[in-house]
Order: C-alpha cells, then structure tokens, then sequence
C-alpha cells in the first residue's frame, strides 16, 4: 500500500463511529487542557492579594509557563514523530494532568513558576500531538469541521473554570488552590484515548503497512459498501530530514507558520492571561473583574462553532485573514471603553474570534508538512509562539507601567494584523485536499491537484 491508496482511502470514507470517537476522546482532553491554560490568569488577581506578589512576579510565572510549552511542543513534537501519535498522546495527557495537581501546593513564587513550566510541557506536547491526529485521520472533506468541533466542546472548559474560579476564589484564603485541581481532571481522558488506533498514515511511513492496513479496514467495517477510493499518479514521497524544516520549500512554511504563531500567541495571551489582572489594577474589585472576565469567555464555544461552518466550505487562508483583522477591531475597541456592557459586549467577540482563529490555525498548520515531519513542524512553530510568550507579559507589564490601559490594547490588535498581513500575502491554500496532495514537492501554493484516475471532493482545491 502506498501513501496516496492510503489517502484515498481515508479520503472517501463518510463521518462514522470511528470520527466520533476520535472527536469525543480528544475533546475531553481539550476541555481539561483549555481550561488549564488559563487558571494562571484567574488565580492572579487572588495571588496578588493573599501571597502579595507583583504584577512583575505574575508575569515571570506566566513567562515559565510557556517556556515550558516551547519545551513540551518541540521535544513532544519530535517524541510524537518517532513513537506515534497515541503514545504521545497517552504521555501528555498524563504529564500536564500530574504537574497541574502540583500547581495546587506550592506557595513561593519560585516553586509555582517551576510548576508552571512542567505543566506547560504537558499541555503544548498534547496539542501538538492531538490537532495532528486530527489531521491524518479525518477525511480531506472534513478536516477543518473535526477540528472545530473538538475545539468547540474542549473550549467548554474555558468558562466552566473560569465560573469555577469566580466562584470558589472569593470564598477564603488559599481558595485559589482549588482552581489548579481542574487540569488534573484531564485524566479522564485517558481510557478514552487508549481506545484509539494509532494513525495509519504514521504506521505506514514507518514501515508497519500491515498495521496501517488492519487500521483502515478496521474503519471501513462500519461503513458496509464505499465507492472506490479516487487514486492520483503522485509517486510515493522521500523520507525528508528534520532540517528540511528550515531550508527550502518547507523552510519557506516553516518561517511563515511560526512569524504567525508567535503574533497570535502574543496577541492571544496578551488579551486572555492579562484582562482579570488589567481591569484590576484599573479600579474594578477582584470580584468584578473575575465576573467580567468569565462572562467574556462564553464566546469561546461559538467561536469555534463558527470555524466549524466556514472551515471547510472558504478552506483556511481566507477565513484566517479575516478574522485576524476583526480580533484586531475588537480588541482596540474592548481598551477603549470603560461602560460594563461595552466590556463584556467587545470582550465576548474577542473570546470568539480568537477561536475561531485557533480552530482554522489547528487545522492548517499540520497540513502543511510531510507525515514523517507533521507532528516536528507542527511542534517548532507552535512551540515557537509559546517561546515567544516568554517575552510577551514582559511587554504588556512594561507598556501598561510606562503608557497605561490603552496601548496595551492597540499592541494586542498589531500583533493580530501581522498574522493577517504574513498569512495573507504568503500562507498557502489548503482546503478540501489530501495531506499528500499538499505536501507533494511538485504541487505549488494555490495551484490545483493534478490528475487523477477518477475524480472526487477529496482532490480539488
């Protein structure tokens, strides 16, 4: 079997239970992952009051939080490449569960940044791997809706933490510990992941073509009678090196990715890890600013829903330009008013359209790398963005110290223009294509797929 029988294989075959299951194991991990991600932000305010640390020390926390994520996406992505996608998976999970429960006992500033970091090593290593099993185990037709929608559930544990935290974090001193209890929850994914195959495309660029196809026959069981798979000409691909990510065509992806990453990373958590603090620090209670900051995160969901309906129909580059541009709109304006509607109001389309846009990039961004480089790539330049991050609330402390509220928010939209702009003049076309069609190195950005024996959804553009 060679990898385009394969693609087309997997390419034909309609939304079954196998999908579902895939959808459902890794959004539960999600769920726990996302919400995770933002308890730092939620417990900062309390920090602050109860342990007395500065907006400088919730910043330096913040900071070893992603350098722990570079860590975790970078070597989780290389781990994912040699070991399979399941097993990273099965690894992962387990890590940032583990080290979120220490989160809970630590009391020194020192202690919970290095808590902090092995967390984040859990949490970027399981995305990475989780959005590029995605990829090579949903139809071409599909892809982008799948991702959606594992995201869309995943997100519910954004406001079901941050109402957690609203609600637990006023209730006494050292109540905030309980809010770090929520990402040692991801365990239970865990037996829903072990049910899963490990992805058929990752099994046979390492040589296990029996596995890979026992994997596909597996999923075309449920399925009865498929039309014929549609086969393209392509020549099995060369195995490419890991410094084939820097040179070259997928050099040219590779720089282009991770400039987008690291804006949206800045321009992400420049708004999400910094509002409760933020409204703070400008007169809002603790209370208050906790409320209007869970409020905002009720967008997530839609948000991501919404990456569900366009995804697939406009492909990725298009929809990731634009809403770019609107996150930029709507975050400037969010720093522009100080009426409580309005905040909420602008907060909440901000928290939406950041999804939508985390939703498209998931989808798009393992898309473009050959199998035996998908989970390295896809690892670099997210692992990049959160490297840069390190930096990122040593810039927001520093703009709101030296020029106040507002310019924070207008660094925030800049950040989302550059995504717009880098994407938009040199990100590639994807879409409704096979991941092969897409890394082939005689297939051009833009251009159509060539020839194949019978023509289908899963091979145009």
């Amino acid at each position: 079997m060679t990898s385009a029988q394969l693609a087309a294989r997997l390419d034909r075959l309609p939304i079954g239970r196998f999908h579902r299951r895939v959808l459902y194991a890794l959004a539960v991990a999600f769920v726990f992952e996302f919400g995770d991600l933002n308890t730092f932000a939620y417990a900062a305010p309390a920090l602050k009051e109860q342990l007395h640390v500065s907006v400088d020390d919730i910043a330096y926390v913040t900071s070893a939080s992603f350098l722990g994520m570079f860590l975790g996406a970078v070597l989780g992505g290389r781990l994912a490449d040699r070991l399979g996608r399941r097993r990273a998976l099965l690894i992962s999970v387990t890590a940032f569960s583990a080290f979120s429960l220490l989160n809970a006992v630590v009391s020194t500033v020192p202690a919970l940044a290095a808590a902090r970091l092995l967390t984040g090593v859990g949490l970027a290593a399981m995305t990475v791997a989780a959005t590029t099993y995605i990829s090579e185990t949903m139809p071409a037709a599909h892809r982008g809706r799948m991702q959606a929608g594992v995201m869309a559930i995943g997100l519910l544990g954004i406001p079901v933490m941050s109402f957690t935290a609203r609600g637990v974090i006023p209730v006494g001193e050292g109540a905030w510990r309980l809010v770090f209890v929520f990402g040692g929850l991801g365990l239970l994914a865990l037996p829903l992941i072990a049910r899963l195959p490990e992805s058929p495309r990752w099994l046979l660029r390492h040589g296990k073509t029996a596995r890979a196809d026992e994997v596909v026959q597996t999923i075309e069981r449920e399925h009865g009678t498929l039309p014929d798979p549609v086969l393209r000409d392509d020549p099995e691909p060369a195995k490419v090196p890991y410094r084939a990510l820097l040179s070259g065509r997928l050099g040219r992806r590779t720089l282009m990715l991770a400039v987008a990453w690291v804006f949206q990373t800045l321009g992400f958590y420049g708004f999400v890890s910094w509002v409760p603090t933020l409204l703070a620090e400008h007169g809002f209670n603790l209370v208050h600013s906790l409320t209007f900051s869970a409020l905002t995160t009720l967008g997530a969901v839609p948000g991501a829903l919404l990456a569900w309906t366009i995804s697939d129909r406009f492909g990725r580059k298009l929809p990731i330009v634009l809403v770019s541009v609107a996150v930029a709109v709507c975050g400037i304006a969010y720093g522009l008013t100080f009426n409580v509607i309005a905040i909420v109001a602008f907060g909440f389309c901000v928290n939406a359209l950041i999804q939508t846009f985390a939703a498209l990039l998931y989808a798009y961004t393992p898309e473009l790398y050959p199998t035996e480089l998908r989970n390295s790539g896809n690892g670099l330049v997210y692992g990049l963005g959160r490297l840069s991050n390190i930096v990122g609330p040593l810039i927001v402390a520093a703009i709101f110290g030296a020029f106040g509220y507002l310019p924070v928010f207008v660094y925030i939209g800049a950040c989302w223009l550059v995504v717009a702009v880098t994407v938009g003049f040199f990100g590639p076309r994807t879409g409704m294509r096979n991941l092969e069609n897409l890394t082939s190195p005689h297939e051009e950005a833009g251009q159509p797929a060539v020839s194949s024996r019978r023509a289908g959804a899963s091979d145009v553009s």
